[in-house]
């Protein structure tokens, strides 16, 4: 079974200095809202703290699903679908593009919409696009160890990164079987 991402991501910390001002925030309710945020007395700034985007593909080549083997922690060593971390001023479809190109080094095109997961716990979405795979001359970004295409029947379930990257797959794999593929929508508890 794959490790939960929440054991590797804890609860980010709370933000100490306003980046407007650098004064230091108070932990309060502003005006016309519902939560507690992270606010700035001195300058009025209100730090909003939001969940962070994975976002990745699923690519396929002849059948075949690329998977990357971490050359990072969290998960060092294990595999996983090509992911990361959206950028600021892109789409989650071009960081599903920049992600696959960084970690394993692979031209694709992008197909649909395939897996949304909420994972609340460690405050992140994880997004995942269906690719096709449009070349085999993998080269292996800095946070991959290897770049391999698998089998369905060859994926290696005990060495498989995380559970948001484990649930696709299998969801990958079952609406191959029926051959519609649908966009899912899940929340990890």
């Amino acid at each position: 079974m794959t490790q939960d991402a929440s054991f590797y991501f804890p609860a980010p910390v709370e933000q100490k200095f306003c980046t407007q001002c650098a004064s230091p925030l108070t932990r309060m309710q502003p005006p016309l809202d519902n939560r507690l945020r992270d606010c700035c007395t001195h300058c009025g700034a209100v730090h909003y703290r939001n969940p962070l985007l994975v976002v990745g593909t699923v690519p396929i080549y002849q059948g075949k699903v690329l998977l990357c083997k971490r050359a990072i922690e969290p998960r060092y060593g294990k595999w996983t679908l090509p992911a990361g971390f959206m950028e600021m001023l892109e789409s989650t479809d071009q960081g599903a593009v920049r992600e696959t190109i960084e970690e394993a080094g692979a031209s694709v095109q992008l197909g649909q919409l395939f897996t949304v997961i909420d994972v609340p716990r460690v405050s992140q979405v994880h997004i995942y696009y269906l690719a096709e795979v449009l070349n085999l001359e993998f080269n292996p970004g800095e946070e991959s160890l290897e770049v391999k295409l698998f089998d369905i029947d060859e994926i290696p379930w005990q060495e498989i990164s995380f559970t948001t990257v484990e649930q696709t797959l299998k969801k990958y794999i079952k609406d191959r079987q029926t051959g519609v593929f649908e966009t899912h929508r899940f929340t990890l508890e």
